[in-house]
């Protein structure tokens, strides 16, 4: 009997072994360059409340290799990317609330935000000086979009005096009488800036228009105002006419969804948008407005938790994009629920958080056809090596905000891995598979996208979800001349952040290390 036994255990580790060791059977990867899907026109982040303080008080080498990680598409000379090359900057154009002090019942000073309209009237070009100097810098690096959004309206311009509601009644806190003038405040701003040279590509002017942003005074988090979709089809329209009459050429994005089911869902006053605000018989329809794109924008929280709930989500929305011939764009994300815990109650170190944020990234374009990604936030205080959901850089502050270190996560180089290689006016492929797993499947596998700028050009960005080494063979079809690659690879160790092999032959399988995100440059 213990001879049977012994038999028996040494055969199952025979086989155990023999698992482990064997080579992975490679992924097939099929993409033809003629399998077209949407067109990408930017990957970007915002630079919200924590960039005053910054831009305006740290000292300038700190700012400055801040704004190098964020928007510098150079490289170091072993080919390292200096920076993540974003192409779109967000920039909060705020309500007044921190003129206000401690009586804007605003609770953490730093997300109290200066307002260029005075009271009376006039206006102050020198407010919001820290943001100005990051958008500044974004300017001087060559971002393509510069996106301007407003949480609130000046705050003398809302019926409680604040930025931000006091009571549940889902109704804006705009003035009735005063849409003409938060219409012109807009287009003053956009004016000013034009004339310094930094141009907005988009102007956004609700935002989350379906949460109440209703608080007892002291206690708000942020300004912000909730909006139904007739209030935002007035201020749109009256923006519209602004931006023409005083011969703007920035264009209005638009509504800035808090969840993405709103676009395409929902029987509330700010529901199912894309039907009421696009579609040309819409009850509330922007389709003969001059400076409104036929785009959707919308944010992805709260819409990762499963990764059943991850794709449906995604391609309800895509169904009814394409139904009424609308673009979407994911406008706003970080990981505010606890879908980022993938199913677990544990600590989530920062590989783990790139790795998830890089699989939202992948629904939002793969299946989702987003056309632009846009991070929230840049920067926030927060804990550098667990739970990095919120931000791209660590902040480790001052009492008074006045200066502080910053850490680096490695959300930074997920992030770069789309930003850096994926351009403004590069065509997103269509991919097939042979292992025949679902979408559902695909999502706790190995995730391919992949991007074209025409017949001899192709990036792939390929996650690898699982902790086993894996390999993909890639089976091009009408590209005429590619023979090379290069690989960009973010992994948990240190020095795995954007990592650039040596130029390769394409010849048989591409090899991906566990738990990594992996963008290939052929050519």
């Amino acid at each position: 009997m213990k001879t049977y036994f012994l038999f028996v255990s040494l055969l199952f580790i025979s086989i155990c072994v023999k698992a482990q060791t064997e080579p992975d059977k490679p992924l097939i990867i099929t993409v033809d360059a003629k399998n077209t899907a949407q067109t990408i026109q930017n990957i970007g982040a915002s630079g919200c409340w924590f960039s005053e303080g910054i831009g305006k008080n740290w000292p300038v080498e700190k700012r400055e290799k801040m704004a190098e990680l964020l928007f510098s598409k150079q490289t170091a000379a072993d080919g390292t990317p200096k920076g993540i090359g974003l192409s779109a900057w967000r920039f909060n154009i705020g309500g007044g609330t921190a003129e206000q002090g401690d009586s804007s019942g605003i609770r953490d000073f730093r997300k109290r935000v200066e307002c260029f309209l005075n009271p009376d009237g006039t206006y102050n070009w020198n407010k919001q000086a820290g943001y100005q100097w990051f958008l500044h810098k974004a300017k001087s690096y060559g971002v393509e979009n510069l996106i301007a959004f407003i949480n609130t309206p000046p705050v003398q311009f809302t019926q409680n005096g604040l930025g931000y509601k006091t009571v549940k009644d889902h109704k804006s806190n705009l003035k009735p009488d005063k849409y003409n003038a938060y219409a012109d405040f807009i287009t003053e701003v956009i004016k000013h800036f034009d004339s310094e040279g930094v141009h907005f590509s988009y102007i956004s002017p609700v935002n989350e228009p379906q949460w109440d942003w209703a608080n007892k005074p002291g206690q708000a988090s942020q300004e912000g105002s909730p909006w139904s979709n007739a209030e935002i089809n007035h201020v749109v329209t009256l923006l519209d006419a602004s931006l023409d009459q005083k011969k703007l050429t920035t264009k209005i994005l638009t509504p800035e969804a808090g969840d993405l089911t709103y676009l395409y869902d929902g029987k509330s006053p700010s529901a199912s948008q894309i039907q009421q605000l696009f579609a040309d018989n819409g009850q509330y329809s922007f389709s003969k407005l001059k400076h409104v794109p036929r785009i959707v924008a919308g944010h992805s929280y709260f819409t990762d938790n499963g990764d059943s709930i991850l794709y449906t989500v995604r391609k309800h929305l895509a169904d009814t994009a394409r139904k009424y011939g609308v673009t979407y764009w994911e406008s706003e994300y970080s990981m505010l629920g606890e879908g980022f815990r993938d199913g677990t109650k544990q600590k989530r170190s920062q590989m783990d958080c790139a790795l998830f944020l890089a699989k939202v990234i992948n629904h939002d374009l793969t299946i989702g056809n987003a056309s632009a990604w846009q991070l929230w936030n840049a920067w926030e205080p927060g804990n550098a090596e667990w739970d990095t959901r919120y931000y791209l850089l660590a902040l480790k502050p001052n009492t008074a905000y006045t200066d502080g270190e910053f850490t680096i996560t490695k959300n930074l180089w997920g992030l770069g891995n789309y930003s850096r290689f994926i351009r403004p006016g590069v065509t997103r492929l269509n991919t097939s598979r042979n292992d025949g797993l679902t979408p559902i499947q695909v999502a706790k596998d190995v995730m391919v996208s992949a991007f074209t700028g025409g017949e001899n050009k192709l990036v792939m960005v390929v996650i690898n979800y699982t902790q086993q080494p894996r390999s993909i063979v890639p089976d091009l079809k009408n590209f005429k001349a590619i023979k090379k690659y290069r690989t960009y690879i973010t992994t948990a160790n240190l020095n795995d952040d954007l990592k650039p092999s040596a130029q390769q032959n394409l010849s048989g399988a591409i090899q991906l290390l566990p738990r990594s995100i992996t963008t290939i440059v052929f050519n």
